[in-house]
């Protein structure tokens, strides 16, 4: 099937496994590793020229940068 562009009325696959997780749900070891990983990301920006900091900053994910 496949959709056309501006279709209002198409339906959204959305796999069934798929769940937002929240901080609750993580263990103090993950919560501990993101924070980790906020800082280094954080340390490294604030050395970037502006120009490759918006570059960066425009990311989403690691394998984007």
């Amino acid at each position: 099937m496949i959709l056309e562009p501006g279709d209002q009325n198409r339906e959204v696959p959305v796999n069934e496994t798929f769940h937002v997780q929240t901080n609750d749900e993580l263990t103090e070891k993950e919560l501990k590793q993101i924070k980790a990983n906020d800082q280094a990301i954080h340390t490294i920006l604030l050395g970037l020229p502006e120009d490759i900091y918006a570059a960066v900053d425009s990311c989403e994910t690691v394998q984007e940068i």
